[in-house]
């Protein structure tokens, strides 16, 4: 959320979130604010390096081009300063000299030059080549040229490269020759050297330039180079362009206003896989280990100061081996011999609810989907008013009407969860009836354990925060407005009572906090809401296969807007670009003039023969990929580098399988008789490079188990001090059975077989420092390897 923002009255404001100068993600707009509530969570992959996070506020205008307020920019080496935490950050002035991306590639060389008359000159070339990622202008490729100096105290030579049209990464290839020092006498003293006190202060200066035309030229970023670096070397790197030493640095501070972010950045240095072999196998056995709290997996949430840090990568690695269902089994049996109270089971943020609560938001995104998504659409798109709290309701408003419309509502709602057990997961139902027989088993005396086992997580923590939270489970694009946001929470309400075995006997309803709740719940009392209950918690808690049923009907992947190349079926169809609804299923890839309409296109997912990014050359367009299927290329440009990169990866996914891909494709289009790429000249010649190797086919959920992996490791290293702590711990209560020294560190932690629990952690400290070894030699080949300048 954002506050005291200006100007000082009620405006309509958004948020983006931007990579350098590229937007990325964009907020809802909040209507008549001065102190908006945004409440939006993404969660991104980055494709690309970069050197600004940055987020920007805008005044939303009807008329006129939205008004930038302001912006918080964080540099990407700054990040992990403010990982994991709130914070509030002052809103800085928007200045052109700030806004800069990309690189630039530069050879630079010192010539010494001896003169007809003996004396000695000092040339400096500069070559500048190339550059990489400048930013779109006005949403379309710039026209960028550089302009490159020899700057000192007393000189300031300039000189200025051609302009190149409509590109992002130009092709310069153009040389410079500026004379250095002065010519002097060549004596036994100078030995060719550059004198120093010239040397000293003198740089190269590079700037990067948009070309105005008819407007003003727009600065695009700068480089500087000392020429003392240099000391008779020739010398090339690529250098990320930079703000100009004035940029963002406004004479007046003005407050205009703040903005309160919640981030949390990882970045992970994944090794080659046969490095995490001790590691992972260290992992995948922990439901073998006797007890499970001598297990690493265990120890790992254990020794994490929060639990969720530990449980991501831990659920994706044990899911994507096919571990998963057994080590939940076994922390849940551990969790419910602390439960004393049969309806309090499942209740608490154990390790075995935070596994379970995570594995449901993996595997059914699809399931919430199908179920879920239609009637959140219908409540979100034409809302009727629903609230029946005395205290909130407006003028005019009727309670009977508003207590009907939140019936109809809630009844819509509980019908589609009831008869959705039939798309339920495997995955799931295996959890679900492991934890419903385990709780039966501690609970022998009570006949509801085992259903309010399964409904404290299907209902309570898995359908009623998708209908409150819809944005975040991908139900709506955005967080919906206050009317809806409180309509849904009610809903929410409804659903989490329904769904609790046993709620809807009097002696429950009398214990409501709010009256009207009751009163409204009174309606319910009826013996068919317990029994579809019940029917529906057996049929997700049978171990009976789902996979004929589910596999009749295709998997909604990804859907989203973008623009394609018309493909010229037609004689008359002009080669333009046209945005449309694209939508990919397990069953095909179609596009559609707007969403919910019916297909224009359709490309069955076996027909698909290659997914590949499409060089920035072919037509002067960022972010563009290539769909090869029995017709001509279909050519894609995404909005931003983050969405290219999850439909590249979402389309390769689904196609790993098929049996006629590609080995070869073409990087660039076919245009005016030939391939730019290989200038080839017959249109179905076969492709001048490699088709990319992509993730391997059996992978059904987009898990990389090296990186979860490597993300463990460094869980491992930054606790390393209470691990060993542990280990002392274990070695004094197996050899003395004597108390525990500083019980701080691991009072939480139940030791409960010394022997087992010592064993896995001089595994773990071995096996952790063994892997450290390893990324210190990468790290200081890396090292060596990088000059000075470079990336």
């Amino acid at each position: 959320d954002a506050k005291h923002l200006v100007p000082n009255k009620m405006r309509d404001f958004f948020c983006t979130i931007n990579l350098d100068q590229e937007e990325v993600f964009r907020t809802q707009v909040v209507e008549k604010s001065l102190s908006p509530y945004f409440g939006e969570e993404f969660y991104f992959e980055i494709p690309r390096t970069f050197q600004w996070l940055s987020f920007y506020i805008y005044d939303k205008s009807v008329l006129q081009k939205d008004l930038r307020i302001g912006k918080v920019s964080i540099k990407k080496e700054d990040l992990c300063n403010y990982t994991g935490k709130e914070n509030w950050f002052m809103l800085q002035p928007v200045d052109s000299n700030s806004e800069v991306q990309g690189k630039v590639h530069l050879e630079l060389k010192l010539n010494e030059l001896i003169t007809d008359n003996g004396s000695v000159c000092q040339q400096l070339v500069v070559h500048i080549k190339e550059c990489h990622g400048l930013p779109l202008i006005n949403g379309q490729n710039c026209d960028p040229y550089a302009t490159v100096s020899l700057v000192g105290p007393s000189r300031n030579d300039q000189k200025k490269t051609k302009v190149k049209k409509k590109t992002s990464n130009p092709q310069f290839n153009e040389t410079f020759y500026f004379e250095v020092t002065r010519s002097s006498s060549y004596t036994k003293k100078s030995q060719f050297q550059v004198e120093e006190e010239d040397i000293e202060k003198l740089e190269v200066r590079v700037d990067l330039w948009n070309n105005g035309n008819l407007v003003q030229d727009i600065f695009l970023g700068e480089i500087k180079v000392p020429v003392k670096v240099l000391r008779n070397d020739s010398f090339q790197a690529w250098y990320l362009l930079q703000p100009r030493e004035n940029g963002n640095k406004s004479s007046k501070t003005d407050d205009l206003g703040s903005l309160r972010l919640n981030i949390c950045y990882t970045e992970d240095c994944v090794l080659p896989s046969e490095y995490y072999t001790s590691l992972r196998n260290l992992l995948l056995k922990s439901s073998e280990v006797q007890p499970i709290s001598a297990s690493a997996a265990y120890i790992l949430s254990e020794v994490c100061r929060d639990k969720y840090d530990a449980v991501l990568p831990l659920v994706r690695l044990l899911l994507h081996h096919h571990k998963l269902v057994p080590f939940v089994a076994a922390v849940a049996e551990l969790d419910l011999k602390d439960t004393q109270e049969a309806n309090t089971v499942f209740r608490g943020n154990s390790l075995a609810t935070r596994c379970v609560d995570e594995m449901m938001k993996i595997v059914g995104k699809h399931y919430l989907k199908v179920t879920l998504k239609p009637v959140i659409d219908e409540i979100c798109e034409s809302p009727k008013p629903c609230e029946i709290d005395p205290i909130r309701l407006r003028e005019g408003d009727n309670v009977e009407i508003n207590m009907e419309n939140l019936r109809y509502y809630v009844d819509k709602v509980f019908r589609e969860i009831v008869q959705s057990s039939i798309s339920c997961p495997t995955l799931m139902c295996d959890v679900f009836y492991s934890l419903r027989h385990l709780a039966a088993k501690r609970f022998p005396n009570d006949p509801h354990v085992q259903y309010s086992a399964v409904s404290s997580f299907v209902f309570l923590r898995f359908f009623a925060v998708a209908v409150v939270s819809p944005h975040t489970f991908h139900l709506r694009p955005h967080h919906p407005d206050a009317q809806t946001s409180r309509t849904l929470t009610l809903i929410s309400k409804a659903i989490q009572t329904l769904g609790s075995w046993g709620s809807l006997t009097k002696s429950k309803l009398s214990s409501f906090k709010e009256t009207f709740m009751c009163e409204f719940f009174k309606t319910f009392q009826e013996d068919k809401f317990t029994e579809s209950v019940k029917k529906f918690l057996d049929d997700v808690s049978s171990t009976e296969s789902k996979e004929p049923s589910g596999l009749s009907e295709p998997v909604h992947l990804k859907e989203g807007e973008m623009y394609k190349r018309a493909q010229g079926r037609t004689r008359i169809g002009k080669k333009n670009f046209k945005k449309r609804w694209f939508c990919l299923t397990s069953r095909e890839f179609t596009y559609h003039k707007q969403q919910d309409k019916e297909p224009i296109f359709t490309i069955p997912i076996k027909n698909i023969l290659a997914v590949e990014k499409l060089d920035e050359s072919s037509f002067n367009k960022k972010n563009m990929f290539q769909v090869l299927h029995g017709e001509k290329p279909l050519y894609i440009q995404a909005n931003n580098c983050v969405e290219a990169s999850e439909w590249i990866e979402a389309l390769c996914r689904v196609t790993r399988c098929n049996q006629k891909r590609l080995s070869f494709y073409h990087p660039s289009a076919f245009l005016n008789g030939n391939w730019l790429c290989c200038k080839a000249t017959i249109e179905n010649t076969v492709g001048c490079a490699r088709c990319t190797a992509g993730v391997p086919a059996d992978t059904q959920i987009e898990i990389d188990g090296d990186r979860e992996t490597e993300r463990i490791y460094s869980l491992f290293t930054i606790n390393m001090s209470k691990l060993q702590k542990l280990e002392e711990a274990c070695g004094s209560i197996a050899v003395y059975q004597g108390p525990r020294k500083e019980p701080d560190d691991y009072s939480n932690f139940t030791i409960e077989d010394s022997v087992a629990t010592f064993h896995t952690l001089k595994q773990i400290i071995d096996t952790v420092e063994k892997l450290s070894e390893s990324h210190e030699k990468y790290q200081k080949k890396r090292s060596s390897s990088a000059k000075y300048g470079s990336e």
